[in-house]
């Protein structure tokens, strides 16, 4: 996988992300989309099944996808996959198809990404019964800090939801989160990322070079990258 350099703007979770120069961004390749890291411009990638284009019938030929991009050495993280209790299929696929993403993760010694929507107690259960060695990044995260805490507690990352992050009740879990645990994100919305690092260094009365330290230094951290 590829690196940012320590003046990048880091945009963790992306889709359809365009080359910008300053601005290193995560591409997300989902199993149904039938693109390849090869296929696409960009720096590094994550792939995985999305649980909103899952179902039984497809079950099958997503996860052989999973499998064979995830030994790509341009895929840097399985995922996003995780749970949705508003949209998707059954909770019982959703988890079984998430377990299978990681296992390949800790096969292949990557990441997670995740997607989750309403199903905190399903997301820590399974956490708590494969006890992944591998670390779990929650994207779009907009929650109370009470559950920001419980999620770092056990190790996991979070990338902030683009949307809440630029509100001013974003505060208080910004400044909740410790600093060696979040990342930032556009989520394929258009947003610029620099706008985001702006926001949040301001939130947390810091400078933005200050802000790019500590996103570049958890990236390397996340990546296992030596720094």
């Amino acid at each position: 996988m590829n690196f940012p350099e320590p003046a990048d703007y880091i945009d963790i979770h992306n889709h359809g992300s365009k080359p910008v120069s300053g601005v290193f961004a995560v591409e997300t390749l989902m199993a149904h989309e039938g693109r390849k890291a090869e296929d696409v411009k960009g720096l590094t990638f994550s792939f995985g099944i999305h649980p909103w284009h899952l179902d039984e019938k497809h079950h099958d030929n997503l996860l052989a996808q999973v499998i064979l991009n995830a030994a790509d050495p341009l895929v840097a993280a399985i995922g996003e996959a995780g749970f949705d209790r508003i949209k998707g299929p059954s909770p019982e696929l959703q988890a079984r198809t998430f377990e299978e993403q990681v296992l390949i993760a800790e096969e292949k010694k990557k990441p997670m990404v995740i997607h989750c929507v309403r199903a905190w107690d399903d997301l820590l259960r399974v956490h708590k019964r494969l006890r992944p060695v591998m670390p779990w990044l929650v994207h779009g995260f907009r929650g109370k800090p009470d559950l920001a805490q419980q999620l770092v507690s056990k190790g996991m990352f979070l990338s902030f939801w683009f949307d809440f992050v630029m509100r001013p009740e974003a505060v208080p879990l910004l400044k909740s989160v410790p600093k060696g645990r979040f990342f930032l994100e556009t989520d394929g919305a258009g947003i610029d990322i620099r706008d985001i690092y702006n926001k949040v260094s301001y939130d947390l009365d810091i400078s933005v070079e200050e802000l790019k330290k500590i996103i570049l230094s958890n990236f390397n951290q996340f990546f296992n990258k030596n720094p």
